[in-house]
């Protein structure tokens, strides 16, 4: 049996491997669709040392249509009765309280809601009447690729900045949390890098930033796998070629931003190449130890 207190208490930061049971994720949608496929990733994902496997099973990139409840639950639950009996810590990646219900019951230990809490006002209840730690993140809304040329423009403006508003904000989610019941000890918080944050003038501030986050005495989980702000910076830097920066680009830099988290005190990083990101925070938690 996991002991949550532990979990949440870690002082070493630990590695999510994420698996996608979606049809249009923007990096492996489609690819694990196959429930034999999905329950060999994982397995997989654990192998090259994840220490817990998050399962979502809906999109939330730009423009993506929701999948219907129906769907996400069957993908869900039976992911979770394949892991479990194979030792996963699982997160469910979900916003809706009926599949966190479902997946709770069937032993998965996390909730990673990445509306904080605000689009289905009975999931903080589930979880309150669950044991299991809830992952919090900074949410303002879907992302609003689907509305013009522009993601997130209507949802990216940080008046006092993006550090201090996002800061607030997941805050105020937090206190929503509480009032509904969940424990402030199986509390984590995520910055929600990419959610209404389209630029690495959004993104980076935040991870410079851990600190800030760090302070509120929650964990921080730090999500910047493949985001959209690291195929700015490699384009940036001159180094994409004609099609934009690869997929093998993109894991190096997502595995040096997963070293300096876990160098600056991040309760795990949210990846999809385990392996490399394995390797950073190792380097990472080394470097904390001597620092």
């Amino acid at each position: 049996m996991t002991d949550l207190q532990a979990l949440h208490d870690t002082t070493h930061t630990m590695v999510m491997g994420v698996l996608n049971i979606t049809e249009d994720s923007f990096s492996d949608g489609g690819l694990w669709l196959d429930p034999a496929k999905a329950a060999q990733h994982g397995r997989d994902m654990m192998a090259a040392g994840a220490d817990i496997i998050d399962i979502g099973a809906e999109s939330t990139r730009p423009g993506a249509k929701r999948v219907s409840e129906a769907d996400e639950l069957v993908r869900i639950t039976g992911a979770v009765k394949t892991l479990i009996p194979a030792g996963a810590i699982l997160s469910i990646d979900t916003t809706r309280a009926s599949v966190a219900a479902a997946a709770l019951s069937e032993g998965a230990q996390i909730i990673n809601d990445v509306s904080g809490g605000t689009l289905d006002a009975e999931l903080p209840h589930v979880v309150a009447d669950h044991d299991c730690l809830y992952i919090v993140q900074h949410w303002r809304g879907w992302l609003a690729g689907s509305k013009g040329a522009n993601p997130d423009q209507d949802t990216s403006v940080y008046e006092h900045g993006v550090l201090t508003d996002v800061h607030d904000e997941l805050m105020r989610q937090v206190d929503g949390v509480l009032a509904a019941g969940v424990k402030p000890e199986r509390i984590i918080i995520d910055p929600g890098l990419g959610f209404s944050k389209p630029g690495i003038e959004h993104n980076l501030p935040l991870l410079t930033g851990l600190e800030t986050f760090r302070a509120t005495g929650y964990p921080v989980l730090i999500g910047q796998s493949r985001k959209r702000f690291i195929s700015a910076m490699l384009t940036g830097a001159g180094t994409a070629g004609a099609d934009g920066p690869t997929m093998a680009q993109r894991d190096d830099v997502t595995a040096a931003l997963s070293a300096l988290s876990a160098e600056h005190g991040a309760w795990a990083v949210r990846v999809q190449d385990v392996a490399k990101s394995r390797a950073a925070v190792i380097a990472g938690n080394t470097w904390r130890e001597y620092a």
